[in-house]
């Protein structure tokens, strides 16, 4: 009995013993598991990290018509970063322009000539190759892709991206198939296809695609290059703004800006900007009026002389209509008008005027202009327009010798003037 109760003692004194060690045991098991598990996925990481460097140094170019997402593109600057959407590979438009074959050019202007193009998909672009000459070149693409990557509005043509590789910078828009609005009011065959009703649409389309730069987008717009050439027209001869090389963008509360660089079209220039270098939603106002009035007359503002009065160019003549009560001698000869569509007319007339009045203050804002061309009250009466003096205007920047030749998709007439 005593040694039953000894062995059980010595069990009893034992154990603590015997369970430390086996806890030391497995706790030695435990941190070599740990080691092993971290060294293991030390090793992982650095073979993944291998792997992914070497995909990446062994990708290639997006093959021809794919397009690739651009975050930071090597050529911007940093605060330029979020400016492209879509990067195009320089030789899959190579292609869809067949190399940019004189077949597909569609126009030319001051800063390159612009294309027709097809996609291995189907889908038609058409792009502007920008002049490896022109001294605006560089400033104007990234000034017009920063702002066409912003915009949408169905008055707007939609840049669908671009393609830098060395010195070759391009822009790729949506096609316009009808090209651009002088095409038409301007060519004695085509300006039939533009009846009066679609004639008054494209203006009010026009003057909404304005009030969208002008209060509704984020940055404030001034297009500063307003001109029929830079409207174009879509499958259902609805009017896009276009070419957006040369506008500026207003912050804030600012209501104008002015420079010592003078550029845009004669003809579409307001006084204040070609002679001062002032420029300001107004300014895109006045270029309105202008169309507005080449819309109604099928004549061009430069190369124009009034039957009366040579020297005064369609501005001063259709002053000189409205002050007579004669406005309809105004309207194109070519197309029959009814009564209904007359008052709509003398509307745009009236508007036209109010547009292209000499003070900038004077004319009305897109708001305005949208409401009275859709009926609201025209309670103002116009005052002499632009560059007008009364007897004729004699200044470089009235009447032009000659008449302006051909159309264009994104025609752009660039002339520079010092500001005085």
């Amino acid at each position: 009995m005593a040694n039953r109760y000894r062995l059980e003692e010595l069990i009893i004194n034992q154990l603590p013993i015997e369970v430390s060690k086996t806890s030391r045991k497995l706790n030695r098991k435990k941190l070599a598991g740990i080691l092993a598990g971290l060294i293991t996925f030390v090793i992982a990481l650095i073979i993944l990290l291998l792997a992914t460097s070497t995909i990446r140094r062994r990708i290639k170019l997006p093959k021809p018509g794919s397009v690739k997402k651009v975050i930071r593109p090597k050529h911007m600057k940093e605060k330029d970063d979020d400016i492209l959407q879509t990067l195009f590979d320089f030789s899959s438009i190579d292609v869809a322009t067949n190399h940019f074959s004189e077949k597909n050019k569609l126009g030319e202007g001051g800063f390159g000539v612009v294309y027709k193009g097809i996609l291995p998909d189907g889908q038609e672009i058409a792009v502007k190759r920008l002049s490896k000459t022109s001294r605006q070149g560089n400033e104007e693409f990234k000034n017009e892709v920063k702002l066409m990557a912003t915009l949408q509005h169905r008055n707007l043509v939609k840049l669908l991206g671009c393609s830098i590789q060395q010195d070759e910078k391009l822009l790729i828009y949506e096609f316009m198939p009808n090209r651009s609005l002088d095409c038409f009011i301007f060519d004695t065959m085509r300006r039939k296809l533009l009846n009066w009703t679609k004639r008054l649409e494209i203006i009010d389309g026009i003057a909404r695609g304005l009030l969208y730069l002008h209060q509704d987008s984020t940055l404030r717009i001034i297009h500063r290059d307003l001109k029929t050439s830079n409207i174009l027209l879509d499958n259902n001869m609805n009017p896009k703004i276009s070419d957006f090389g040369l506008a500026r963008t207003f912050g804030g509360d600012q209501a104008e800006a002015n420079t010592n660089r003078v550029m845009g079209t004669y003809g579409y220039m307001p006084p204040e900007y070609a002679v001062h270098g002032s420029f300001s939603t107004k300014s895109n106002v006045f270029g309105y009026g202008v169309i507005v009035l080449e819309i109604i007359s099928g004549r061009k503002n430069r190369g124009f002389h009034d039957p009366h009065n040579h020297l005064l160019n369609l501005l001063g003549h259709a002053w000189r209509l409205w002050i007579e009560e004669k406005p309809l001698e105004l309207i194109d000869d070519i197309l029959d008008d009814s009564p209904t569509i007359s008052s709509k007319i003398v509307r745009c007339i009236h508007v036209g005027l109010l547009c292209v009045q000499q003070n900038p203050e004077d004319r009305p804002n897109m708001l305005s202009v949208v409401l009275m061309l859709n009926g609201g009250k025209l309670v103002l009466k116009p005052n002499q327009p632009g560059f007008y003096t009364g007897k004729a205007n004699t200044t470089e920047f009235g009447s032009a010798s000659k008449q302006d030749e051909g159309c264009s998709v994104n025609e752009i007439s660039i002339s520079l003037i010092q500001a005085r």
